[in-house]
């Protein structure tokens, strides 16, 4: 009888750990990110008004020649897809380093 199979059955259900696939973690963190502010852009230049957007079209301070527009929101969307991919990869990575730490018990 090896060591998991004597330790009780709610400890061995615990101890399992969810690794992450770091770059596919990153690239669907980008791409939700991307679509969040295409159609956060293009909703507010559908719905039109007078100012248009005037907290969203911060983003242009972090993003250059990101405007509330059609094309603004495809530049926005490009910004967004690798900042968030990046983010998102950094995070599975840091994420899988504890994890794995944390898999391995105290050492």
């Amino acid at each position: 009888m090896n060591d998991t199979e004597s330790r009780p059955v709610t400890h061995r259900l615990f101890t399992g750990v969810l690794i992450l696939d770091a770059k596919v973690f990153g690239l669907a963190l980008g791409i939700l990110a991307a679509l969040l502010v295409f159609v956060a852009t293009n909703w507010l230049v559908i719905k039109g008004g007078e100012p248009v957007g005037p907290h969203l079209a911060l983003l242009g301070q972090y993003f250059p020649g990101y405007r509330i527009s059609l094309v603004g929101s495809l530049i926005g969307a490009g910004y967004a897809l690798v900042l968030g991919t990046i983010l998102g990869v950094a995070t599975g990575w840091i994420y899988n380093r504890i994890a794995g730490r944390l898999d391995r018990g105290p050492e």
